[in-house]
């Protein structure tokens, strides 16, 4: 394969890894700040920080690219994505690959200041990654690869700064992931009419009618296994406190999301605010404790 990557076609590999719509690094951002500040008690270590920070932006933008070449074939019969690069034919299915290669590449240099034992955990955040796009074509359960992979970054935090991984690391990962689900959900009742059309599989198609029942469920979930997490490392009241008002933000997301498919992709988009108000919670609460 020859090389394909162009400079004329910035704008076009800034969107393959949508840089565009950071809200994907959002997600992904905060819980890997949650970890980092749970392993440290406190403030992380600043060149810890911003591996782990730069390591969120470079793998979230590689798996948006694998993610893209996986459904070219069927991004085109999807009104949302029919504008994306790859399916416009702005990019080729070779210059993807080898902007994926490429950023991969930068993220696993990233590990060079980082332990072995992070960067052997590093192995799982790839798989995850490259595994995620191509489950919807075998499992109506691709979201929980997804929240598999946003939460990977959680023990590669506490191994760096602990070199052990504690069992509340595995309380807070199993949180991330029902939260994931949950979010992830609603994006995918967005495109769900398209999504059967095509016979891309989802949990929105999975849990049908009762869709919404379960992503209160996993929400309900989520807080009741935050606030485990907040029992053994013994967080008080702003951690208690941030929990709590996430009960509204849920809320507010159902509210949303019950209006129209609009709707429920405005629910995806706020859980960017659950996220952060979890992160000052946790991080006053290490500050001030």
């Amino acid at each position: 394969m020859s090389w394909q990557l162009r400079w004329s076609h910035w704008p076009w590999y800034r969107q393959l890894m949508r840089l565009d719509k950071p809200i994907g690094i959002y997600l992904l951002l905060w819980p890997t700040w949650w970890a980092l500040w749970l392993a440290a008690d406190g403030v992380p270590p600043w060149s810890l920080w911003l591996v782990f920070t730069l390591g969120v932006v470079l793998m979230r933008s590689a798996g948006c690219v694998i993610n893209d070449y996986a459904d070219r074939n069927f991004d085109g019969a999807v009104s949302r994505t029919q504008q994306r690069p790859l399916a416009a034919g702005k990019v080729s299915a070779a210059e993807a690959l080898q902007l994926f290669g490429c950023l991969l590449l930068l993220a696993a240099s990233l590990l060079l200041f980082l332990n072995w034992q992070t960067a052997l955990l590093s192995l799982g955040a790839v798989a995850l990654a490259a595994l995620y796009p191509f489950m919807k074509r075998y499992t109506h359960l691709p979201q929980l690869v997804l929240g598999a992979a946003f939460s990977w970054g959680m023990p590669m935090a506490f191994m760096a700064i602990q070199l052990q991984l504690p069992v509340v690391v595995w309380w807070l990962y199993l949180a991330n992931l029902c939260w994931t689900v949950a979010y992830d959900t609603y994006y995918a009742m967005v495109d769900q009419p398209d999504d059967e059309r095509v016979g891309i599989k989802s949990t929105a198609i999975l849990f049908g009618r009762f869709g919404f029942a379960a992503v209160l469920l996993l929400q309900g979930l989520t807080l009741l296994l935050l606030w485990y997490v907040g029992v053994l490392a013994q967080l008080g009241l702003w951690y208690q406190l941030a929990l709590l008002l996430c009960l509204p933000l849920f809320g507010y997301q159902f509210w949303l999301a019950r209006q129209n498919l609009q709707g429920c992709f405005q629910a995806f988009l706020h859980n960017h605010y659950v996220g952060l108000l979890i992160f000052i919670g946790l991080a006053l609460d290490l500050l001030l404790s």
